[in-house]
């Protein structure tokens, strides 16, 4: 590995106190490895768990982290789109704060992200999740694949490596877990490579879900399918016009150490 190559790792989390120190610690121990120059990011959106007070203790150890605090939960892809404007490496790596993914995995993104690739893409080995969730999981990836001609294995798999060169030629608007069909979508539509590699998936061993409820389900198929009129029919640009840089469009934020204000949220 060229150590000389910047890379930011950042994990949006909502009421996720009990696996974001971890994810903290193993991401510091991963990029230590990888490069000289790596930053780590913390979105807290609007936790209501312990998740602040443990980012404040992890922040006073690590002074490569940075926390960055939404005051009420603005949803997850809120959270990916602040975790994406506040990274300012080359490379940009993310993945949820709930720890179902092993961040020391990275290795096997960033051996991927040769001179022709843009984008990293993990997919699922196997899901370690209750059946139901499973066919759940694999049933939305069907129809989304389908419906939005995706190329990709797993677009529901959020372990990804993207350049930040790459990532600044399109917008995003989602706010909901929507915006990782949007994403994969308007990357594929910018004409971004991919490279793709197995990588594991763990068993939540802390909090739950708050995807998997029929409220929760219902209105991911109204967002879908506003998502899928917008790019499929009416094919709406999301490309960023040429030497415009990063866009963050429409996400309030607030950046302190200790803030009360906490991603999962509804993805």
């Amino acid at each position: 590995m060229d150590k000389t190559v910047s890379i930011s790792a950042f994990f949006p989390a909502y009421n996720d106190a009990g696996t974001i120190a971890s994810m903290v610690v193993l991401a510091n121990k991963t990029l230590t490895k990888l490069t000289d120059d790596y930053e780590v990011i913390v979105v807290n959106d609007g936790s209501a768990d312990h998740t602040p007070q443990v980012l404040a203790e992890l922040e006073a150890v690590f002074p490569r982290l940075k926390v960055v605090h939404h005051p009420t939960n603005l949803g997850y892809g809120s959270a990916l789109r602040t975790g994406f404007a506040n990274a300012s490496k080359d490379l940009i790596f993310y993945t949820d704060g709930d720890a179902q993914y092993d961040v020391c995995e990275l290795e096997a993104l960033v051996a991927l992200m040769g001179d022709g690739i843009d984008v990293v893409n993990g997919y699922k080995i196997s899901r370690s999740d209750p059946f139901y969730r499973t066919v759940i999981g694999k049933t939305y990836c069907w129809i989304v694949k389908l419906a939005f001609a995706i190329k990709i294995k797993d677009v529901d798999c959020d372990f990804r490596l993207v350049r930040r060169s790459s990532y600044n030629r399109v917008r995003l608007y989602s706010t909901s877990g929507m915006i990782c069909v949007e994403m994969i979508k308007s990357f594929q539509d910018a004409g971004l490579r991919f490279a793709e590699t197995p990588v594991h998936h763990f068993h939540r061993a802390y909090g739950k879900s708050q995807f998997f409820n029929f409220r929760r389900l219902f209105k991911t198929l109204v967002d879908l399918s506003r998502l899928w009129w917008r790019l499929m029919i009416k094919r709406e640009a999301q490309l960023a016009p040429p030497g415009s840089g990063a866009l963050d469009i429409g996400i309030s934020q607030t950046k302190s150490k200790g803030n009360d204000g906490g991603t999962r949220g509804e993805k």
